[in-house]
């Protein structure tokens, strides 16, 4: 087919957009992909659908050689089904919610988890139907606090999501790693770097989470491997736990003065001046009061424990603790605990544990897992201006658990023993889980087994971001001039040009794109007559289509010029030989 230019629906523009932080939301606003309605949505002009309809292609392709068919739910989503599986106050802010004129409760679904629970409950009884994966290509909300860099983090996103139905464990294996392998294939198809990463289900729920990153520097997720082959974002990562220690010949606890030391650069500082011995922050143990907002909107104090070199880590607080909200205490928080004095808390007091629920504070006091019985620590004393030195885990004080919150570091070792890891940034591009058997119980999906008896379906669910992958494939490809899109998803094969006043120049560029197209060739063709060669040669650079043929200046004499958008090679040559060209590269 040939798309004439001066017909079709797109205007691009010189200058960045004002509001634009990354490279693919400059390109595609400037090159007339998609255009901003609000902050985090977009509308898709023609070029953008384009590219957006052959990712789905590669997608639909893949899904129906793993067995997946396609359905489609609405948007549009009643209450009852995610207050059913707890979802509807999990999602707290992030949903957006809104009534119909009879004050019944619906939401802009983030997911549909649920939907496709129901409809096959609706429809299937026996294991015999099973198994079962279906998949839809649909457009999800969420309320985004700060959405940014253009597609990559908006409110409203296009989403493929799948889901296996198996009635045993085993059968759940088997789809899971039969749409994991799929996602290879796409990913592989579309030309992305991927990283298979352990992951945390976060509200999805269920037990297997492997998230495929594509490493980028403007990744929003941070994420570790080593190089015997671990990978798991920081969420996701457990710390290896050191041996306990004796500490039998351990000297007792010692309170010193430690005047204008409130931080751990001070205490360090200090402790190096007035004690025995050569500390650092690791020798330190932190104690930080994080305030927990619970879905029924109680707000509970906890402290959590870890060695004074680490900071909490916001995203690993936010899944060790969810679905409560955390954040940092408050000073009205503080002015509720008196016996917390801050800069100088710790666990223990000559008078007995200062910390934990069995302690005179009552807030739970949660360690992380490296503070391990005999292990020795310098801390706070509760008492302004003094902390306490020797104080052994194990002997003077205990935690109500563990908690995975603190930060990750490079050289942190790998919980499977394969070396220290390494520190990256990705971008999520698809995420697999074994949703196991969370929403068929709350739904009530059973079905008869080979033994007449009604036993749960247990799921698998598999998302793969439509839109976010568009973005990330434009952050990759493009130069100063604009985008260069990969064969496989851009707009149009060929971007034929008619340059100058020159008949001939339009009638040769018009006979080229008719044998394009009898070649099957999707052909722009840009007939534009009062358009300056400069800005048709910029429109063309910026759009981006991967191969660009010019009739100009040699047009009379049957020869035009033939681009290579990507590596910006130029050929002039006979246009019978361009067509010739085009087809073998094919």
């Amino acid at each position: 087919m040939v798309t004439r230019l001066s017909k079709f629906f797109v205007r691009t523009l010189r200058e960045d957009p004002a509001d634009a932080e990354v490279t693919s939301h400059k390109l595609l606003v400037r090159a007339g992909y998609i255009r901003r309605q609000a902050a985090g949505v977009f509308a898709w002009l023609p070029l953008g659908l384009r590219v957006k309809a052959k990712i789905e292609k590669v997608i639909r392709e893949e899904m129906e050689a793993a067995g997946a068919q396609e359905v489609h739910f609405p948007a549009l989503m009643p209450r009852d089904p995610y207050e059913a599986t707890g979802r509807w106050d999990e999602y707290g802010d992030l949903l957006f919610r809104l009534q119909d004129r009879k004050g019944g409760d619906y939401l802009l679904a983030p997911t549909h988890e649920e939907a496709f629970t129901l409809l096959v409950k609706d429809l299937y009884s026996s294991y015999k139907d099973l198994p079962l994966t279906i998949y839809q290509i649909q457009d999800k909300y969420r309320d985004e606090a700060r959405p940014r860099a253009g597609l990559l983090r908006g409110r409203e996103f296009t989403m493929k999501d799948a889901y296996s139905f198996d009635h045993t464990d085993e059968g759940l294996d088997v789809s899971y790693f039969t749409q994991r392998d799929a996602y290879e294939r796409i990913f592989q198809r579309l030309g992305l770097e991927y990283v298979i990463v352990k992951a945390d289900a976060g509200a999805m729920g269920g037990s297997r989470s492997e998230e495929f990153l594509h490493p980028t520097a403007v990744g929003e997720d941070t994420f570790v491997r080593s190089d015997g082959g671990y990978a798991a974002n920081v969420e996701a990562f457990t710390t290896v736990v050191p041996e306990a220690l004796p500490f039998d010949d351990a000297p007792a606890a010692e309170i010193f003065d430690s005047p204008n030391t409130p931080t751990i650069e001070t205490l360090v500082a200090h402790s190096n001046a007035v004690l025995d011995g050569e500390y650092t922050a690791a020798d330190t143990l932190k104690n930080v009061v994080l305030a927990l907002t619970h879905l029924d909107g109680t707000r509970e104090l906890v402290i959590v424990g870890i060695p004074g070199d680490r900071d909490v880590d916001d995203k690993r607080a936010e899944v060790a603790f969810a679905p409560a909200e955390v954040e940092a205490a408050t000073p009205e928080d503080f002015a509720k605990h008196p016996g917390l004095v801050k800069g100088y808390i710790g666990p223990w007091s000559e008078a007995g544990p200062v910390l934990g629920e069995e302690s005179t504070t009552g807030i739970r006091y949660l360690l992380d897992p490296r503070v391990v019985d005999g292990t020795r620590w310098i801390t706070g004393a509760n008492i302004d201006q003094k902390h306490v030195h020797s104080l052994v885990a194990g002997r003077d004080f205990a935690g109500d658990g563990f908690v995975e919150v603190a930060s990750v570091r490079d050289g942190d070792p790998a919980p499977d023993g394969s070396g220290p890891v390494h520190l990256a940034r990705g971008m999520e591009i698809g995420h697999v889980f074994q949703l196991g058997r969370k929403y068929a119980e709350a739904l009530g999906l059973k079905v008869l087994d080979e033994n007449g008896k009604q036993v749960t379906v247990t799921m698998g669910s598999y998302g793969i971001g439509v839109t976010r992958i568009l973005a990330i494939i434009a952050e990759l490809n493009n130069d100063d001039r604009g985008l260069v899109w990969p064969a496989s998803v851009a707009p149009f094969d060929v971007h034929v040009v008619a340059t100058g006043k020159d008949a001939a120049a339009f009638e040769l560029a018009e006979k080229l794109s008719a044998q394009l197209e009898g070649a099957g060739f999707d052909v722009l063709y840009d007939d534009r007559a009062k358009t300056s060669p400069g800005v048709k040669f910029g429109d063309a650079e910026l759009i981006g289509v991967p191969r660009v043929l010019v009739a100009g200046r040699g047009a009379a004499a049957g020869e035009v010029e033939l681009w290579n958008r990507r590596t910006g090679e130029r050929e002039t040559l006979p246009a019978a030989d361009a067509v010739a060209r085009l087809v073998e590269e094919r």
